[in-house]
């Protein structure tokens, strides 16, 4: 009997539109169980989130039946959609329209996950652009700095 085997685990990277700081500490830890629950959703694994008021970091391993666009659309299209009914401030709350995605090596995964984790202490000496900047260059991803931040 044949089968189909992974084990992809992927880093992920999205922000809010215009990095508005709209994930507020009230919302923080139940936008994240959200998100876990819509990955749980998709077959794959959750392995670490965390973020700041603009943006989130996923460390996930991805199911075999889903792709990553499709992925993201999901996370990002049901949470959302949820965030809005947390009140009126949050009334104009839209994620970024793209995303960045890194494959990560079995043996990195406590790195990343620990970068995760440290995700607010990291942000009192980088800022985002800096960061999301400096993580495209590392994986050696081409970009068009007029689309990163729409």
């Amino acid at each position: 009997m044949s089968q189909s085997l992974s084990k992809i685990y992927v880093h992920v990277v999205f922000h809010t539109k215009y990095n508005k700081p709209f994930i507020l500490p009230t919302i923080e830890k139940e936008l994240y169980a959200y998100i876990a629950g819509i990955i749980k959703s998709t077959g794959s694994q959750l392995i670490k989130i965390n973020g700041t008021q603009d943006h989130v970091h996923i460390l996930v391993v991805m199911s075999k039946n889903i792709a990553l666009s499709k992925f993201l659309e999901e996370i990002k299209r049901n949470s959302s959609r949820w965030i809005k009914t947390k009140g009126q401030e949050f009334s104009d709350f839209v994620w970024q329209g793209g995303y960045a995605a890194f494959s990560v090596s079995p043996t990195n995964i406590n790195v990343v996950v620990q970068y995760i984790e440290n995700q607010k202490d990291h942000h009192k000496k980088v800022s985002f652009k800096e960061e999301y900047v400096e993580l495209l260059k590392l994986h050696g991803i081409e970009y068009n700095e007029d689309y990163l931040w729409g």
